[in-house]
């Protein structure tokens, strides 16, 4: 008898936190962002690239930081050039 009671005692208690808990809800999973557009260009492969200057963190026997263009570089060496959009690589 003392079993019984205790198993509809246990019973009811498991029951009402069951009741008590809040319903889960279903969350939305988070969409990926759009992929921006690539940027318009009028380069075609094998074309000349621009004359452009880029800041080096290099400094000359001046003390002034080195700065580099691409002209300088013309009929000398091949240039690569890589970007790297959001690449916190630290080195």
């Amino acid at each position: 008898m003392i079993k019984r009671a205790l198993c509809v005692v246990f019973l009811f208690a498991a029951a009402s936190i069951a009741a008590a808990q809040p319903a889960p809800t279903q969350t939305p999973s988070p969409q990926k962002p759009a992929t921006p557009p690539a940027p318009h260009t009028s380069l075609k492969v094998g074309q000349a690239a621009p004359d452009f200057t880029l800041p080096s963190s290099i400094s000359g026997p001046d003390g002034r930081k080195v700065r580099y263009k691409l002209s300088d570089f013309k009929g000398k060496k091949n240039v690569v050039l890589a970007f790297y959009v959001f690449a916190f690589t630290g080195g």
